[in-house]
């Protein structure tokens, strides 16, 4: 899950990380009295879309007086940014900026470690520093047991070349940072910039947090960060139903067991799509090894209630879970739906007792249903299905 900007920053005050004070509004009124509880003289707008971009979009702006962070919060407010509606802005205080450094951990998946990352050059796109002055980012492994001491804090801002000044000041918060990153169960936390005022000060002026959703059970208070109104309904209604399921943009919805399967049958059927007016996998949808009737007929929902999704492709083989409990599954799952089963689906069925499972189908002889035999064959019907809609 990430964190809007304004959340991240309240994450980093409770662990004791200086931040530049920020405030969230939902409105221009709010934003203009936010303004005015910061103080100050100047102050920044800023949009909160859980995607890059926003300065260059025009989701940042800078603000005179309290009325004028009421005008800019207005035409921010609204504003679709990369496919995000902007429903909050946050207000923060304009900071004396005389530098601005980089500072990052994160889950290094491809080394199965932790990785910090450290740069003395800030405010900028840090992929855009990795490729033209490589020099310039420091990138030291952490190990998960040893964490980052004082000691190894102090040996990281050493190797990303830190002027003296503030070695001290970033040093601690690395420190501070890696509490967030443990405690919150986080998958990356980014200072970017993290930068010193003029009066020699380091504040961690913009944050970036993604916190681990497999940890959730032992995180109950991330629940109440999860931003309702930007979640997706179709992927939330699945987290609702313990699905795993993600939105696609695509017309040929996706069921099958495994993820390992799932992910083939979304390059199958984006490829039988090229011969079908470009259509493409709708969604990501692994219902696992229990294909009971109710978790076929959840999925179902989830996919038939999606707009998009023109035809439907069943995918399954048959392992601990026999394909005759599937198709039983898929049957009673279309008699619980009832009229809400309105588009074509392809089953391909493959595997344990799947001549059992072919014959339940059969006789059940559902309009809907159309059994093929191969998973090309099937991606294919199914694409000719969506492309014909």
């Amino acid at each position: 899950m990430n964190l809007h900007e304004y959340q991240g920053k309240q994450l980093f005050a409770e662990y004791g990380l200086p931040v530049s004070k920020g405030i969230a509004a939902e409105t221009a009124q709010e934003a203009a009295a936010a303004a005015d509880t910061i103080g100050g003289d100047k102050w920044v707008v800023k949009a909160q879309v859980h995607t890059g971009g926003r300065g260059k979009a025009g989701g940042v702006k800078l603000a005179e007086n309290p009325a004028d962070a009421r005008e800019k919060a207005g035409a921010i407010l609204g504003m679709d940014i990369k496919g995000h509606v902007v429903r909050t802005v946050m207000i923060a205080a304009a900071a004396p900026i005389e530098s601005e450094y980089y500072l990052a951990i994160l889950l290094d998946r491809s080394n199965r470690t932790f990785l910090v990352m450290a740069s003395v050059s800030g405010g900028m796109d840090i992929e855009e520093v990795a490729h033209t002055a490589p020099e310039k980012l420091a990138k030291i492994p952490v190990s998960a047991v040893d964490g980052i001491s004082a000691a190894k804090a102090k040996e990281i801002i050493t190797a990303a070349n830190f002027p003296a000044d503030v070695a001290d000041q970033v040093a601690d918060v690395l420190v501070k940072l890696w509490e967030v990153f443990q405690s919150e169960d986080a998958t990356l936390v980014e200072v970017n910039p993290l930068v010193k005022t003029k009066d020699g000060k380091i504040i961690a002026l913009d944050g970036k947090v993604t916190l681990d959703d497999n940890a959730d059970f032992r995180q109950p208070d991330h629940e109440s960060l999860i931003d309702q109104a930007a979640e997706n309904p179709l992927e939330a209604a699945a987290k609702e139903k313990g699905l795993n399921y993600v939105k696609l943009e695509g017309e040929v919805g996706i069921i099958g067991n495994g993820a390992g399967l799932v992910m083939s049958t979304l390059d199958v059927v984006a490829y039988a799509g090229e011969k079908h007016g470009g259509v493409r996998p709708a969604n990501f949808l692994d219902i696992g090894g229990g294909a009971s009737a109710q978790i076929m007929a959840d999925g179902l929902s989830i996919i038939l209630g999606d707009k998009d999704v023109k035809s439907v492709f069943v995918n399954v083989f048959g392992g601990i879970t026999a394909c005759d409990a599937v198709a039983n599954g898929i049957v009673q799952a279309l008699e619980i739906l009832g009229s809400k089963a309105t588009k074509p689906i392809v089953v391909r069925l493959d595997g344990n007792n799947v001549e059992l499972g072919r014959k339940i189908l059969s006789e059940a002889n559902h309009p809907l249903i159309q059994q093929i035999e191969t998973m090309d064959g099937a991606a294919a019907k199914a694409a000719e299905l969506a492309a014909s809609k």
